[in-house]
């Protein structure tokens, strides 16, 4: 995770505590050049906001809007569809119609559901990684043991997003995104209720009722449900073992997702020159946009290091913001506070996932 004891900003992810490191580039360097890694980092809130906001800086690199290992797979047509992983006017478009459909989804089913299917995790990873994912799949109308079988192929297919991604990933992304695609298309021809009925109807008022961009932001939306909400979850776990269990659970989790951000970073790759935070970034480069550090800026938050539940209007960067804020934000709160409300053992933790972006607790001990 990291060489000699040094954090960096591709490592701090996984360290036990990368917010001192955090906290250092906040005060003396919110945006810069770091020589070492080639890359431009953005840790100070308003840099962040900035980079955020700025049209030039797109999700993807210019010469690759798609992974070359999964081109021409199914992996590979599902990744280019994902308005997680694009950018323009048909984004946009899609992404309207994400937000749309999830706002038809109360968070009280969420919090039921989640609880429900926390009741019936097996042990501390299917809590983390399966119990989200089978939420999303129930929300979406998938019955009987679909669900299941859906978190085991979205855990396959989102091995190929990393850049570290190697030739085994790829090729298993590719086999999971045809099963899935497979899978779940019956439900989107069936239409009806449920979450993917809502995406279906307001697709087509928007005007892309197309089967394979559908069923590719369906699988774009369970991918991100996977590591980010597994991230939640730990976290939230490891945070009540700390400070106790409070009366008002959302407000704390609410907190987590500031304080012990599940998703730590994130990327932008310049299309056209541009200005950000007083430096010129020539077109090509690439920035690491360090969310939790944005999370801890006192500029953004009063005693951002003390852990607040309640906090008055606090600055949250985790689920990003502008055109690829993540539509999921209430769908993965509500899942943790469902879970949290169900398991009540404490959990130890043997550090966190080698991950570049996601912080993600390996938990141990006893399981409930």
């Amino acid at each position: 995770m990291t060489r000699s004891g040094v954090v960096t900003p591709g490592t701090a992810a996984a360290h036990r505590d990368p917010y001192p490191f955090y906290a250092a580039l906040v005060a003396e360097r919110p945006f810069g050049f770091d020589a070492d890694g080639g890359v431009w980092v953005a840790a100070g809130a308003s840099a962040v906001s900035e980079v955020l906001a700025d049209p030039s800086c797109r999700v993807r690199p210019g010469a690759e809007p798609v992974p070359r290992g999964i081109l021409g797979t199914p992996a590979g047509e599902v990744f280019g569809e994902m308005v997680r992983m694009t950018d323009g006017a048909g984004q946009a478009r899609r992404k309207r119609s994400l937000v749309a459909a999830l706002d038809t989804v109360g968070a009280e089913q969420v919090v039921a559901l989640a609880a429900a299917q926390a009741a019936r995790a097996v042990d501390w990873h299917d809590l983390q990684f399966g119990v989200p994912v089978r939420v999303v799949a129930e929300l979406l109308g998938a019955d009987g043991d679909v669900p299941a079988e859906v978190a085991g192929l979205v855990g396959a297919f989102v091995r190929c997003i990393p850049a570290s991604a190697t030739a085994e990933d790829h090729a298993a992304a590719a086999g999971a995104a045809a099963d899935l695609l497979e899978l779940l298309g019956p439900y989107l021809r069936a239409g009806g209720g449920g979450l993917l009925g809502a995406l279906v109807r307001v697709a087509t008022r928007e005007g892309w009722p197309q089967p394979g961009p559908l069923l590719a932001n369906v699988i774009g939306l369970l991918s991100q449900t996977y590591d980010a909400t597994a991230g939640l979850v730990g976290n939230t776990l490891l945070a009540l073992g700390r400070y106790g269990r409070p009366d008002d659970l959302a407000a704390f989790v609410a907190e987590v997702v500031r304080h012990d951000a599940p998703v730590q970073n994130t990327r932008r790759f310049v299309a056209s020159d541009t200005a950000l935070a007083g430096h010129r970034v020539p077109a090509g480069s690439a920035i690491v946009v360090l969310l939790a550090a944005a999370n801890r800026d006192p500029r953004a938050n009063p005693d951002p290091h003390v852990f607040r539940p309640g906090r008055a209007d606090p600055q949250v960067f985790t689920f990003g913001r502008g055109a690829h804020g993540c539509p999921g934000r209430v769908l993965a709160t509500a899942i943790a506070v469902g879970v949290a409300a169900t398991v009540t053992a404490t959990p130890s933790h043997a550090g966190y996932r080698p991950l570049p972006n996601a912080r993600i607790p390996v938990l141990k001990g006893q399981f409930p």
